[in-house]
């Protein structure tokens, strides 16, 4: 795990884009995995002024949602769906052939994440997969306790998430208590992961994300077995970790390395190949 600690929240997002965006460069078609949330804003806010001052073509991406409420239709202003079009879709053109969201109207929750699962294989996997945590350490909505092999599924959802969603919505009632959601095992399946955290609030979890053991009960600490996740914080965030200069140090001596792997670019190379190719 690459950690890299930014004095603030617009540092952090700045940094967070070009890397996105010096994907999207040196890979036209990539495939995106998205998040919605507070946290990922100013990222998707960098990354369009740096396709508009920069002339990046994003016509080829292809994007994939981690995560959609079910019981919220498409139009709804707190879906997902809704959520992307305002912060990042519209801004960069992308169609709806091109973007990938869970249906929260589905009548059949199962086939719909059977199926959404298909359409990452079909579209060759995820290039690089963009993540917040949340305050009880889940990442999508794979809520404490998931299965740390978990796919795409219907969850109900924690009554701290719900607590915590409550400011997007007019009262805590509003919030739907189930989503569909990629599970952690999907997740792991991408080439990179780009995991982000900003404020104290997020402070204990982020320490133990990526200083604590591997659990269940902490469902981003699977993010310790990936073999490339980019995790960048504000000092605010990283406060608790107990390596932080050290991650400071290691930032610096590598600055001239790649930031995403050779796989990314050549999927025929990722050490995970075979088994991926079998699933």
């Amino acid at each position: 795990m690459y950690v890299k600690i930014e004095p603030d929240y617009d540092a952090l997002s700045q940094r967070a884009a070009r890397v996105v965006a010096d994907l999207v460069r040196r890979k036209p078609n990539a495939v995106l995995g998205l998040a919605t949330g507070s946290t990922p804003e100013g990222l998707y806010a960098h990354l369009i002024r740096i396709a508009r001052d920069e002339k990046l073509d994003f016509s080829r991406v292809t994007t994939f949602n981690l995560d959609e409420y079910e019981g919220l239709p498409a139009s709804h202003p707190e879906s997902y769906r809704s959520f992307m079009q305002r912060n990042l879709f519209d801004a960069l053109g992308l169609t709806n052939d091109q973007t990938n969201l869970l249906s929260g109207m589905s009548s059949d929750p199962a086939t719909e994440c059977a199926n959404f699962e298909a359409k990452i294989r079909r579209a060759g996997g995820i290039d690089l997969q963009i993540l917040g945590i949340g305050s009880d350490g889940h990442i999508a909505f794979c809520e404490p306790g998931s299965s740390l092999a978990g796919r795409t599924s219907l969850v109900a959802l924690h009554p701290q998430t719900i607590a915590d969603n409550a400011r997007f919505f007019d009262k805590e009632d509003d919030v739907p208590r189930k989503a569909m959601t990629m599970g952690v095992g999907t997740i792991l399946e991408a080439r990179s992961c780009l995991i982000l955290a900003k404020g104290s609030a997020k402070a204990d979890v982020w320490a133990k994300m990526i200083e604590g053991p591997v659990s269940s009960q902490l469902p981003a600490s699977a993010l310790q077995l990936h073999p490339w996740v980019i995790a960048i914080s504000d000092t605010v965030a990283a406060s608790k970790l107990k390596h932080g200069d050290y991650y400071k140090h290691m930032d610096r001596e590598l600055a001239d390395q790649p930031v995403l792997p050779h796989w990314v670019f050549q999927p025929e190379l990722d050490p995970r190949a075979a088994m991926l190719a079998s699933r």
